[in-house]
């Protein structure tokens, strides 16, 4: 009797922890700033990371926004994001690393890798391409509360009180986020460099670069093949040049 007592305690701790998958949890947090970069967003990596896993069907928010109440109430109802980076002499490294309460990896992915040798471009290839492990992996949310056990039992007497404060704001979160990350197809994203903006797509490739000038809204533009100007007129964006003599003006959808 005690061997089956003692191979029961055993084995539970690890039934549980196997247990603990990315379907258990709805919600996932962003940092910031990852550790390794010096700015917050730098590189826009931050949100790009927040971007990629809302593709996945993940409701996400940056830490330190104000959060519903069932992640503010209880941190455990959310996953953490980490992005880690390898050095390398001529590869850009990162992993990325989903994380429950207690700072166990629930998910880790490949190490993606980029040889571009701009760091902006480097760092956004190589988070795209660890994100296909996440990609390739299938997510369901099974509607479970995700807690850890010896997380949730002190707060049991406040579990019901908490599912009724966010019974009626969650179908609002959700149309919030659909509007956040539906953008018109062929919107570029600005990403700021030391003296403008670089427009990629969602590839991401780099389209042009903008070089800041005295006058708002009012750049001096390089699409790799022809020097021009992108300025703001109504309300809209364009990026204006000349070709073979002759003025064409493009209309542009930028994301600042």
């Amino acid at each position: 009797m005690k061997k089956y007592l003692l191979l029961l305690i055993l084995v539970l701790p690890f039934s549980g922890f196997a247990q603990n998958t990315i379907n258990n949890y709805k919600y996932v947090l962003v940092p910031e700033k990852f550790n390794f970069l010096k700015q917050n967003d730098q590189y826009r990596l931050n949100t790009l990371t927040k971007l990629l896993l809302e593709e996945k069907g993940f409701t996400v928010y940056f830490d330190n926004a104000e959060l519903p109440t069932e992640i503010a109430n209880n941190k455990c109802n959310a996953l953490t994001t980490d992005v880690l980076e390898k050095n390398g002499m001529f590869t850009t490294n990162i992993t990325l690393l989903l994380k429950d309460c207690q700072g166990n990896v629930v998910f880790k992915s490949k190490e993606g890798k980029s040889r571009e040798k701009e760091f902006k471009a480097s760092y956004n290839l190589a988070l795209r391409d660890a994100f296909t492990s996440l990609t390739e992996t299938e997510y369901a949310y099974n509607g479970s509360t995700n807690a850890p056990v010896q997380q949730r039992v002190p707060a049991a007497a406040t579990v019901a009180p908490v599912v009724k404060q966010v019974a009626e704001p969650l179908p609002v979160a959700k149309e919030a986020l659909a509007v956040a990350t539906t953008q018109p197809a062929g919107t570029l994203y600005a990403q700021p460099t030391a003296n403008g903006f670089q427009l990629i797509d969602t590839t991401p490739k780099k389209v042009l670069t903008l070089l800041k000038t005295s006058v708002q809204d009012y750049f001096i533009a390089d699409n790799g093949k022809s020097n021009g100007i992108v300025l703001k007129k109504n309300g809209d964006w364009f990026f204006e040049y000349y070709s073979n003599d002759q003025l064409n003006s493009e209309k542009l959808l930028i994301k600042f």
